[in-house]
């Protein structure tokens, strides 16, 4: 009884371990089981958007601004040193499912162009130097909200001009790539609209 008993436990071993085998073998050749999860386009374009607006550079920026209101019976002017911020990224949710091209395990995206996301003033290290209302003019209260905004418009051609939206679209590409790696492809490829 006991020899039956041996025999039937080393032949449930030899069977566990036959099955374990065929899985092994049978992962590696069979397309499900080399990256664990099926890709498509959808499913792809589905988690790419949960990045949503993916700001990959950050410019932090300093300009003086001198605002004149300058009348014929005198001026208003305000002399602004503006620190500021400038964001820039791309907008992700903007892909659609077209944009998105799998073939095994090489993706093919066509990325929104980059944008400037955000730019902002800080207010903590933004000084006024001088200001200065003319013998005939009324103090202007909204003369320094106009410096401001002007600031922050101003702030924005600069970072422009630097490169930030070059900036942008190569981080972009740099970060997706390493998320796209480690998700299983191999080959990512990526082209602007």
């Amino acid at each position: 009884m006991w020899k039956r008993v041996a025999l039937a436990l080393v032949a449930l071993g030899l069977i566990f371990a036959l099955g374990l085998l065929v899985g092994a073998v049978a992962g590696r050749w069979l397309p499900w089981g080399r990256t664990g999860m099926a890709f498509n386009n959808v499913t792809v374009l589905k988690q790419v958007q949960n990045l949503s607006q993916l700001v990959t550079v950050k410019y932090v920026l300093e300009k003086v601004i001198n605002f004149e209101d300058a009348k014929w019976y005198g001026e208003n002017r305000v002399l602004l040193v503006a620190h500021g911020v400038v964001k820039a990224g791309i907008d992700l949710d903007r892909l659609q499912a077209g944009d998105i091209q799998i073939s095994g395990k090489t993706i093919h995206i066509t990325l929104p162009r980059p944008r400037i996301m955000d730019v902002y003033l800080d207010d903590r290290q933004t000084e006024i130097l001088e200001r200065s209302t003319g013998i005939m003019r009324n103090f202007d209260k909204d003369l320094e909200q106009n410096a401001r905004r002007e600031a922050v418009e101003d702030l924005r051609r600069a970072a422009s001009q630097s490169g930030i939206l070059n900036d942008a679209s190569e981080r972009a590409r740099a970060e997706l790539t390493v998320l796209l790696y480690k998700v299983g492809f191999t080959d990512v490829d990526f082209k602007s609209k």
